[in-house]
């Protein structure tokens, strides 16, 4: 468990709001040198945020725990380990979840011996997975325990399946109980968008500010002309919630588990004018530039679409110089980080070409030093022309 998030789950929601303003203050200072619009602030509720959670088990004796490990505090030269009974960070159902799976594993050795780690993934609609993660081989034995062990959890209270799937792990082997994909009803702007969300694989953790997000992007976008470019798009995220904003959207992502699920995802909400390739940003580039063509592309014709914006959404290390220089051909540019350093030294090198028109502070991990950010960059010819155009309107007023 990471170091931030240990500490999160022992803050006070008094702290909130100092937490957020000391985050405000930080943005603010750090792009002080930019022309910045009105800053947009989107809070997270105080408690029971976070739909994922990774703990160790931890066994001494006769007692075994739930631990996290915070490197803030050291035992000796080893990181601090936090005994963890109650995650009030979590999610309602993930803390039942955890609770009565302590109860039954204490209760049953075949699926308490030589458990290693548990990962919970719930949702707002009520769906859970359970991941189980071994230091021994998983048999038929342990496969019928943990059978019974889904009875006993779907009677909790805020758990909409009969049985939450359950995932056993172990060395080269994994077993599937129920599924190993739920199903996640995001509302933005009084609109129900459905997501499949894959055991293992990346979803938002804070699912109310990921709503705040995709409402936030759709206005940003809504007096945007032309196509949709969304580089690394995961699951399709953003891409569904924004295809009937845009006249067509070409999403990217390079993994194959997330290209399925984006396809999953497009067809459950009905979107048809999107398309989803398994490339690299530079796979794509060489591919608008005409140097390479893709088999991966088929289905598609690059040359009907009239791509004037594109949305990044990178890790914390930020963009790489070669999708730095194809995001300076855009018009428009949508751009969610995680980490305002990066951010920053992004922004600079493309602040001679474009303009920021909005940006929004996203709390997605509170009680952490963690930021989100969204901007939206317009370029300079285009921003001056929309001035324009608002001062003509006010003066025919």
């Amino acid at each position: 468990m990471t170091e931030p998030l240990a500490a999160a789950s022992r803050a006070d929601e008094g702290e909130y709001k100092a937490q957020l303003e000391h985050k405000i203050s930080r943005v603010k200072d750090l792009f002080q040198g930019f022309q910045l619009p009105e800053l947009e602030i989107f809070e997270s509720q105080r408690s029971h945020y976070r739909m994922r959670a990774e703990f160790r088990v931890w066994h001494q004796d006769d007692e075994t725990n739930y631990i996290m490990f915070d490197t803030r505090e050291k035992a000796g030269s080893e990181a601090k380990q936090i005994k963890v009974e109650t995650f009030p960070v979590g999610t309602r159902l993930l803390n039942d979840l955890m609770a009565k799976l302590m109860v039954e594993i204490k209760q049953k050795p075949i699926l308490r011996i030589k458990l290693y780690q548990t990962n919970f993934h719930t949702t707002l609609s009520g769906e859970a997975i359970i991941t189980l993660i071994y230091h021994k081989k998983l048999d038929a034995e342990w496969s019928e325990a943990a059978e019974a062990l889904r009875t006993q959890l779907g009677s909790l209270e805020g758990c909409s399946q009969e049985k939450p799937f359950i995932v056993g792990r172990s060395r080269k082997q994994k077993v599937e109980l129920g599924g190993s994909a739920v199903t996640e009803q995001l509302i933005v702007d009084g609109r129900s968008f459905s997501y499949q969300q894959l055991e293992g694989s990346f979803s938002q953790p804070n699912a109310g500010v990921c709503q705040h997000m995709l409402g936030w992007a759709r206005r940003a976008s809504e007096d945007l002309e032309g196509d949709l470019l969304e580089l690394y798009c995961g699951n399709g995220n953003f891409t569904v919630a924004l295809a009937d904003i845009f006249r067509k959207v070409l999403a990217t992502e390079v993994a194959k588990s997330g290209v399925a699920s984006a396809h999953e995802n497009l067809k459950a909400n009905a979107v048809t004018n999107a398309f989803v390739a398994r490339l690299s940003s530079e796979e794509f580039t060489s591919a608008w530039k005409k140097e390479r063509a893709f088999s991966r592309l088929q289905g598609t014709n690059l040359d009907t679409y009239d791509l004037q914006t594109i949305l990044v959404d990178p890790p914390r290390a930020g963009l790489d110089p070669k999708t730095m220089e194809l995001l300076s051909e855009f018009q428009n540019i949508i751009y969610i980080s995680c980490n305002p350093d990066t951010l920053k030294a992004n922004l600079q090198q493309i602040s001679d070409s474009h303009d920021i028109s909005k940006f929004a502070l996203f709390d997605q991990f509170p009680y952490t030093h963690h930021i989100e950010c969204g901007v939206l960059l317009c370029k300079q010819a285009a921003t001056a022309a929309a001035k324009k155009r608002k001062l003509e309107g006010t003066a025919l007023v």
